[in-house]
């Protein structure tokens, strides 16, 4: 008989790719981790882990064993949801992962918003990059994360993730005022191939999202600065640094010195945001009133 407490550990290593970051999620000691999972390849009679560089990854026989924990644990979310619904779950604390300009645009309306309308449900902000608060979500640090779509993220068949598409913004082009096109109504991404570029750390979603469209626009953006904070962006650009491309949000109310903002033409970069719970969780009576306040917040959003 297979421990199912064991799957989650199964999970973890899986999210992880290895057993020392599996166990620091759990907050286990790395034996612990190890002496689960042996015990779990005893219990189903094979192999389910496998040494890939300095990490792991699952075999065949744990990739299957993966997608029944990732069922497991969605019907142990759908009876927590139930229970709370049965017990008239209607007051506790909700914890949102979510990125900064995601905070300021969306999730700040929505407390106020539940403080009217559900005065019972407290919210608890906590800041993480568009690709930091899934790992959150799926490790119970946050039930729901506002997060960037980005390339190697999940998608909507992910058997561990609900996802509530949100919004989708378009990056503007941010260049010095001295730039040639600065005079330029709009500018094209190809027009910019020649220029330094200000962007994102690798890693960070908008950094993928930026990247890719320069790519599909034929090149390879010369990268010479890099930082997340958009201030610290637009100030290199007034610095003739560079020129960058910035989520449209992220430039409300900023100081725009020595720059000039400018919409790009043809293919362009877009910020697609969603939210996210455990799979089985959407229907919690805390969780489905902090997603419905999400969706509404969201249609009102200008991103044009």
């Amino acid at each position: 008989m297979i421990d199912p407490r064991r799957l989650r550990i199964l999970r973890a290593v899986a999210d992880h790719r290895t057993v020392t970051a599996a166990a620091a999620a759990l907050y286990l000691t790395p034996s612990a981790v190890s002496q689960q999972l042996a015990a779990l390849e005893q219990e189903t009679g094979h192999a389910l882990l496998s040494r890939s560089g300095r990490g792991v990854r699952l075999t065949a026989a744990g990739e299957i064993l993966l997608g029944h924990a990732h069922e497991v644990q969605a019907q142990l979310e759908r009876a927590e949801a139930e229970l709370a619904a049965y017990a008239g779950g209607s007051s506790g604390e909700v914890t949102v992962a979510a990125f900064a300009t995601g905070i300021a645009e969306v999730l700040a309306p929505v407390l106020a918003r539940l403080a009217r309308e559900h005065p019972g449900i407290r919210v608890r902000v906590r800041d993480a990059e568009g690709d930091q608060s899934l790992p959150l979500l799926l490790d119970g640090e946050a039930d729901v994360a506002l997060a960037v779509e980005y390339r190697g993220g999940p998608g909507a068949d992910d058997g561990r993730l609900s996802l509530v598409p949100l919004y989708a913004e378009p990056f503007d082009a941010v260049l010095p005022a001295s730039h040639p096109l600065a005079m330029h109504p709009a500018v094209s991404l190809g027009e910019l191939a020649d220029s330094d570029w200000i962007g994102q750390s690798p890693g960070n979603p908008c950094h993928d999202v930026v990247v890719l469209a320069c790519e599909l626009a034929g090149f390879q953006p010369r990268l010479v600065h890099s930082s997340d904070d958009y201030r610290a962006v637009v100030a290199l650009a007034g610095a003739t640094a560079g020129v960058a491309l910035v989520p449209r949000s992220a430039l409300r109310g900023m100081e725009l010195k020595d720059t000039v903002v400018r919409p790009v033409t043809g293919p362009a970069a877009t910020r697609r945001v969603f939210a996210a719970v455990r799979r089985g969780a959407q229907t919690h009576p805390l969780l489905r009133p902090v997603l419905d306040a999400l969706r509404q917040e969201a249609a009102n959003l200008s991103t044009g």
